[in-house]
């Protein structure tokens, strides 16, 4: 590199620092507990409101609260350390097989609709199904935005959580979501447990019907690069996009292995 553009790389790149500095500055500040809260529902709305956030959702966002319930599990997530077996115990996966295996026959067509769409089978999208809500049987009971809110305000992940805020409340303004919608500690909805963002991206109707939960996350897997027809056991070439749904490896195998077993394949070795 020249002298010439050496500078001018230096000069761009102090350019950039004071505008990352500025926004610092400007964003609203996180806490770490919920004696700020208020406080930063006020300068995150202004900040919401410049960036185009309507009324509708603003207003949601004002009438939410400090989640305690969120913040305490967030802290305590330990199943993600068990080993494989003792994950499966906890997860109930034996029953999840059983179960799931009777879906796929009684929803035969519905699935043979969406792997022809998506090139998903049922397996892996009934043990993600049965995994996240026992097949939509426990869905949440969480106020959704003050979840998502309260974990944007937090130190601990705020940069997460804020753009999961803004899709939230993109998604209140659109009417698809609303102040009142419930969901899972960390904000999840829906049959399969969609993050605002993802129902952005990958959502395909009312995620509180199956169907569309369904085809929703087929729809995520594909686009995470689901090859129709190959394996998807680890070191197999849909495994990676089973890693982008969740980043825990205990949960990936197991999605994995359970998929196997409701599509018909045999034991428990290969996904270990």
């Amino acid at each position: 590199m020249t002298k010439g553009r050496t500078i001018a790389a230096a000069t761009i790149g102090a350019a950039a620092l004071l505008v990352s500095l500025a926004e610092v500055a400007d964003a609203a500040q996180c806490g770490n507990g919920p004696g700020g809260f208020e406080a930063w529902k006020r300068e995150f709305s202004a900040e919401a409101q410049g960036k185009g956030i309507g009324q509708t959702a603003i207003s949601a966002l004002m009438q939410t609260n400090y989640a305690t319930a969120t913040i305490n599990a967030d802290r305590s997530q330990h199943s993600f350390s068990l080993s494989l077996d003792q994950f499966l115990a906890k997860r109930g996966a034996a029953t999840i097989v059983a179960r799931g295996r009777s879906l796929k026959q009684s929803q035969a067509a519905m699935f043979a609709s969406i792997e022809q769409r998506y090139g998903v089978p049922p397996g892996p999208l009934i043990a993600i199904w049965g995994m996240e809500t026992g097949f939509g049987s426990q869905r949440g009971n969480q106020n959704m935005l003050s979840s998502i809110a309260t974990l944007a305000y937090d130190c601990r992940r705020p940069e997460f959580f804020t753009e999961q805020l803004y899709a939230a409340l993109k998604l209140v303004d659109r009417g698809v979501l609303s102040g009142a919608t419930r969901g899972s500690m960390h904000g999840e909805v829906g049959q399969t447990q969609f993050m605002p963002k993802n129902i952005l991206a990958y959502g395909t109707g009312n995620l509180d019907v199956a169907a569309n939960a369904l085809s929703s996350t087929a729809n995520f897997l594909k686009a995470n690069g689901w090859r129709a027809g190959a394996g998807y056991q680890p070191g197999e070439p849909n495994f990676a996009a089973i890693q982008a749904w969740n980043a825990a490896g205990v949960y990936q195998k197991a999605i994995a292995l359970m998929g196997r077993q409701i599509d018909g394949g045999g034991g428990t070795a290969a996904a270990r």
